[in-house]
């Protein structure tokens, strides 16, 4: 790991605990974690990313000492192991899709003030109209895509633009073997659906996938950094200091 810079570019290292190996690097306390920080993080999961299966956890997660560390992998190494067994050979792809607001004829009612009377009540039934009809479009949508592209796990988020559109966002995880396969499907699916405008991005490490796996794992903020299956020989890497460490 000479070569990989993490955060503030400090040297990143790659810490055993059992069948695992957790990548971390040095932190000083008092230094601001920003966007270029964000960015040096994300750097350092794609590049582990490309040889070996990896857990990203959420960016800012440190630890105030090597003990705290060793702690935490034991108490949820079976979890963490389990986990890696589901995702290995698996990538995330992401398709973000803009809609034209099914509803875009009809602006939205202010509601009176006063909250009463029949023009309230009006407004309400109007609104939850539109709601519902939105909701059924994203679905419809949704499934298209999930037919089309076959994932063998998604998440999927919806919202309204103040253009007037709606945008889904669709995370599909899929074996990374089939990455070109679904590239193509991508190609030949955007010129079909010409309602729609869909954009295309990853392969990516599965952070959506892992948050889901992992979540029961996080009771605590200060969680662990990215834990990655290794050859039991790894030697073992100590701090200089216990000093806190971030992935």
């Amino acid at each position: 790991m000479e070569s990989v810079h993490g955060v503030s570019g400090n040297q990143v290292f790659l810490y055993p605990a059992s069948d695992l190996a957790v990548i971390v690097s040095e932190h000083n306390p008092l230094e601001t974690l920003n966007q270029k920080s964000g960015v040096d993080h994300a750097r350092v999961i794609a590049d582990c990313f490309q040889h070996s299966t990896v857990l990203p956890f959420r960016f800012g997660t440190v630890f105030s000492d090597d003990e705290s560390l060793r702690k935490s992998i034991r108490s949820n190494q079976r979890q963490f192991l389990g986990n890696i067994d589901k995702l290995r050979g698996k990538t995330e792809m992401h398709l973000k899709i803009f809609v034209d607001d099914c509803c875009s004829h009809s602006l939205e009612k202010h509601l009176p003030a006063e909250g009463v009377g029949r023009e309230y009540l009006t407004s309400l039934r109007e609104n939850a109209s539109r709601q519902r009809e939105r909701q059924t479009r994203a679905r419809a949508v949704s499934f298209q895509m999930h037919r089309l592209f076959m994932p063998l796990d998604e998440e999927v988020s919806c919202r309204l633009t103040e253009s007037g559109k709606m945008v889904l966002d669709v995370a599909h995880l899929i074996d990374r073997k089939y990455v070109e396969r679904y590239q193509n499907k991508f190609s030949s699916t955007s010129a079909m659906m010409r309602e729609c405008q869909m954009q295309l991005s990853g392969p990516w490490p599965p952070y959506h996938f892992v948050h889901r796996l992992t979540r029961s794992a996080h009771a605590h903020p200060q969680t662990a950094a990215a834990p990655v299956p290794v050859p039991m020989d790894v030697p073992v890497i100590r701090m200089a200091e216990p000093v806190p460490v971030l992935a």
